[in-house]
């Protein structure tokens, strides 16, 4: 036998006939391992999961700083995170040993609530793996939000009460050339592997950055010191602060703003949909499942939208005529002149806002028992930043740094105040801060399950749940207010249409644009802005309407099945005491909570 064939039948009976002899060594050994944990009392095995609970949150915490301050937890708060292409593989393997280690646990003999917690993080390991697999992490900066603007709002999200977290924020200021780089090499990385944001967005990016240059939102913390900080230490840290913006911040951000518009902005895709990109397809459907945990498809997201437009119109029209117009043309044409609903400054429309949560705040016990600790306050967007809708930024949870509704004012002669009482309720209570807030004072679940775990369906619906609970409490004496809160509910619901029609069904910005507008319901700087938003977030804004349409589900089942035994307010406790959940597992949920109250 010739040595070559030798050498070659050897290779063949290694690579063909062993493998399936090691793989089935392999099963037998897991089978093995799974049946011996299978052995193993319930506690022991409950302590193992409770141990990478842990384990797994505090590298988080580790791995990702800046949200470690988020949460209140400073043990890092001098730190920014490393956001290098190693780094991410690096992060890429620790998920999936958590994953491995996780799904070895077996989970028989668990209560509901340590099962579900087991499955959440199963969830959240699983859809950043798939995330990776994409490469998202590649395209990690829009006009929307990103690195050039997170870091331009540490000074409003970093703890700054004392000496130490003063130094803490000099340290990060000297890590923002660092992390800029960084970002630059990953994008550079989504240059080299075809997966690019759409050029006339990208373009809006450098900008961005010079307006985060000339606004210079990093020297914030020395126009006010605590007042335990002596005089000398003021001086001396301003100094400290001036020195690293004008060596090292400005500067990186001004190599930045080059790479982006120079480098980065030329290599955008002109075709809108995401689809476009490869994997597009898979990529869609992928966004969609992260966004919204439901499976459903483009077209079936897209007909829904369609069907709650014709519905939530219905309901528009009849106010309308409640109100004596023959059409909702002519009752918008009404208020669309009328100065009460015009604002005459960006206070104005501020000022709006803090009205309307605070008169939902004494109503709230009417619809909880679980409330809010957290305080929450109302700010303008910055300029730099006035491609960004309106927001809410989640506080800590001992309250020190409130939660914040951060309102879109720019071009405020262009807005209207019409929307302002239902997106008051979103924002804030009892939409975002209620539900985030209530969420990081829950007691009894593992820590990781204290934060939002990035469930957007369950998040951003209840949030657009929230606003029809003004209603219910008695607010929206003004029709036309009332006819903003359908208007708002409309937004939701066109959204499913062009989302869908962006990246499933091919639509121009001009086809977008002009459906918008069809239906009024809302101003024209939102209409731009947000139309630009689908383009850059594929299926985020999808959220809303889907997870608002499963809780609405949820309390008409709830209603239908306990009758008189139905309580507003244990039936809300229940939504939001198993914090953020994916749509389905909150389904399970909830079913199981109703058959409980029936047997009482």
């Amino acid at each position: 036998m010739p040595p070559t064939w030798c050498h070659e039948l050897s290779f063949w009976y290694a690579a063909y006939v062993m493998r399936p002899l090691r793989t089935l060594f392999f099963l037998v050994a897991l089978a093995v391992s799974a049946f011996a944990q299978n052995l193993k009392p319930v506690a022991d095995r409950l302590a193992a999961q409770n141990a990478l609970f842990d384990e797994q949150y505090e590298s988080d915490l580790g791995n990702f700083p800046e949200r470690a301050t988020a949460f209140g937890d400073y043990r890092y708060n001098d730190k920014l995170g490393d956001r290098s292409l190693d780094a991410i593989a690096q992060f890429h393997k620790i998920d999936e040993a958590f994953l491995t280690r996780l799904e070895a646990i077996p989970t028989t003999g668990f209560s509901d609530q340590d099962q579900l917690s087991h499955n959440l993080l199963v969830r959240v390991l699983q859809q950043r793996i798939a995330d990776y697999d994409l490469k998202e992490y590649e395209m990690p900066i829009n006009q929307q939000n990103g690195v050039h603007t997170n870091l331009a709002d540490l000074p409003l999200s970093v703890p700054l009460d004392s000496l130490q977290h003063y130094q803490d924020y000099i340290s990060r200021l000297h890590q923002i050339p660092r992390v800029l780089t960084q970002t630059t090499e990953v994008l550079r990385a989504g240059i080299q592997d075809k997966l690019m944001p759409v050029r006339f967005l990208i373009e809006k990016l450098s900008i961005q950055c010079q307006g985060i240059i000339d606004a210079d939102p990093f020297l914030l913390p020395t126009k006010k010191f605590p007042a335990e900080i002596s005089a000398e230490d003021q001086k001396r840290l301003t100094q400290q602060i001036t020195d690293a913006i004008n060596t090292e911040v400005i500067p990186a951000y001004k190599t930045f703003a080059a790479f982006l518009r120079t480098e980065y902005a030329p290599q955008g895709r002109t075709t809108l949909s995401v689809t476009s990109l490869p994997n597009g397809v898979k990529r869609y459907q992928n966004d969609i499942y992260a966004r919204t945990t439901t499976h459903m498809s483009p077209d079936e997201i897209h007909q829904l939208g369609l069907r709650e437009i014709d519905r939530i119109q219905a309901e528009m029209l009849a106010i309308a005529k409640k109100e004596g117009f023959a059409d909702l043309a002519s009752f918008r044409a009404s208020f669309k002149t009328n100065t009460k609903y015009i604002p005459t400054s960006a206070e104005r429309i501020l000022e709006d806002f803090r009205h309307y949560i605070a008169q939902m705040e004494p109503k709230l016990p009417e619809l909880f028992t679980l409330l809010p600790k957290s305080p929450v306050t109302v700010e303008a967007i910055p300029v730099y930043q006035a491609a960004a809708a309106t927001h809410y930024v989640t506080g800590t949870p001992d309250g020190k740094r409130p939660g914040r509704v951060v309102v879109a004012t720019s071009n405020f002669a262009e807005r209207s105040l019409i929307n302002d009482e239902a997106i008051a309720y979103h924002e804030g209570i009892p939409g975002h801060h209620m539900q985030l807030s209530v969420q990081q004072q829950l007691a009894g679940l593992p820590k990781f399950r204290l934060h939002g775990l990035g469930f957007n369906a369950y998040i951003e619906g209840w949030a657009l749940y929230a606003e029809q609970l003004g209603k219910e409490v008695g607010f929206y004496q003004d029709p036309v207010s009332d006819y903003g809160r359908l208007s708002s509910e409309l937004f939701r619901a066109v959204r499913l249409v062009i989302d869908t029609g962006i990246h499933a069904k091919g639509w121009t910005r001009d086809q977008v644009v002009d459906f918008f507008r069809k239906f009024e319901a809302v101003d024209e700087p939102t209409v731009q802005s947000e139309t630009d938003r689908y383009i850059a977030w594929p299926a985020q804004a999808l959220s809303y309407k889907l997870g608002q349409l499963k809780i609405r589900e949820l309390r008409d089942r709830a209603q239908k099945e306990l009758g008189p035994k139905f309580d507003i307010r244990k039936f809300h406790d229940e939504m939001l005491d198993g914090g953020t959940l994916p749509l389905d597992l909150l389904e399970a949920r909830t079913d199981k909570w109703i058959a409980q109250q029936k047997m009482k």
